[in-house]
């Protein structure tokens, strides 16, 4: 059978429409740092227990795909909602996870949230407020964030806030996805620093 040369044009054509209109992979970012070992607990000491409450988030945020400025916009109100760039959970679900296991791991506490708490056991709750949670491509990661530290058998408690930023030297939306790691592990770090405050009664106000 003959193929006509303006058949052959037509078919290549075709080819391309369809792998141009193939989607591109989606990637998943995880906001939680590589498991690090456990702060070594005193001995004897009564273990602490910890429970992260479900954050509160600007609802831009509540999505599972990342927000980011776009690089050299003129435009700072604009944001890009990356469908092929997402959290593996839900923006709000991923910060929790990554701020509970990196308190957890800085303290040697047991997170409450996941079960196992005995009833009797004092646990010291840490609710959290993610005020701003800005990406610009190529070039930072800022957030402003506020907590309560309360532990269940005591009525004091410690608020405090902090704002974070991370540079994102690199070009891309993985660059931004570290960024974006670093900073949460920063916070599970003032976070921590306020949970020992709390424990040993120090007189500081919020030492982040």
């Amino acid at each position: 059978m003959k193929v006509s040369t303006s058949s052959l044009v037509y078919l290549a054509a075709g080819v391309l429409l369809l792998a141009g209109c193939a989607s591109a992979p989606t990637r998943y970012y995880t906001l939680a740092a590589p498991a690090a070992p456990l702060a070594a607990a005193t001995a004897g000491a009564t273990p602490l227990w910890i429970e992260v409450a479900p954050l509160a988030v600007p609802e831009r945020l509540a999505r599972p795909q990342l927000v980011v400025h776009p690089a050299g916009s003129s435009v700072e109100a604009q944001v890009d909602v990356l469908e092929e760039h997402r959290w593996v959970s839900s923006f709000e679900s991923e910060m929790r996870d990554a701020l509970s296991s990196g308190i957890a791991s800085r303290l040697g506490a047991l997170d409450g949230s996941r079960g196992g708490r005995p009833a009797a056991a004092p646990v010291t709750r840490i609710s959290v407020q993610v005020r701003q949670f800005d990406a610009v491509e190529g070039s930072r990661v800022e957030a402003s964030l506020g907590w309560t530290v309360r532990r269940g058998d005591q009525a004091r408690a410690l608020v405090c806030q902090v704002n974070l930023s991370e540079p994102v030297t690199a070009a891309g939306i993985d660059a931004v996805a570290q960024g974006a790691r670093r900073l949460t592990s920063n916070a599970s770090a003032a976070i921590a620093r306020s949970v020992a405050a709390l424990q040993s009664n120090s007189d500081t106000p919020c030492p982040i």
